[in-house]
């Protein structure tokens, strides 16, 4: 195998996880109420109530609040569907760089810029929304998390950039003289 084709194969693979953890977290955006109930009935089982109380007590808060708008207010709850939604189409724009890495590196370098802006997101909204800190560093985690695999993705696509280049500045091998 080529180092070109190698190159592609390994992007092609890291975008694939890229993609399927965007999809993966939009798709639980959608049954958040659900999700939570059983969270917490999970973490009730656990020694978690005894040893992280704030934990508990904040996920018990979260439960709550989204039964109670389910219940009351389930329109609210459309903003977590476009929440979602969103995540999706995101993962579909990765297609590009999975089809054509060099035409497409703008898609990564989008995607580092996104996680990168989920920091000062974290930071300005969750203490105006009452996010505890802690909260608000585990969503900051995603950003971090996130930006790794496109960082080696656009590693990656840059080396194969310079292979392209090389490959195209080659001038043909001569013909062989017919006898």
């Amino acid at each position: 195998m080529s180092e070109r084709d190698a190159l592609t194969r390994g992007i092609r693979r890291w975008l694939v996880f890229f993609i399927v953890c965007l999809v993966l977290s939009g798709l639980t955006a959608f049954p958040l109420v659900t999700e939570l109930r059983w969270g917490e009935e999970l973490l009730r089982s656990t020694p978690v109530p005894e040893h992280l109380p704030g934990l508990m007590e904040w996920v018990t808060r979260v439960s709550e609040g989204l039964a109670t708008i389910d219940r009351d207010q389930p329109f609210m709850l459309y903003g977590t569907d476009w929440l979602a939604f969103a995540h999706l189409v995101i993962a579909v724009a990765f297609y590009g760089p999975y089809r054509d890495p060099v035409r497409n590196i703008w898609v990564i370098e989008f995607g580092m810029i996104a996680c990168a802006g989920i920091i000062p997101l974290a930071l300005i909204c969750g203490p105006i929304r009452g996010i505890p800190f802690w909260w608000s560093v585990i969503d900051m985690s995603f950003g971090v998390f996130g930006v790794i695999p496109l960082l080696i993705v656009r590693r990656m696509i840059k080396r194969l950039e310079v292979l392209e280049r090389a490959a195209s500045a080659t001038p043909p091998a001569p013909f062989a003289a017919s006898a």
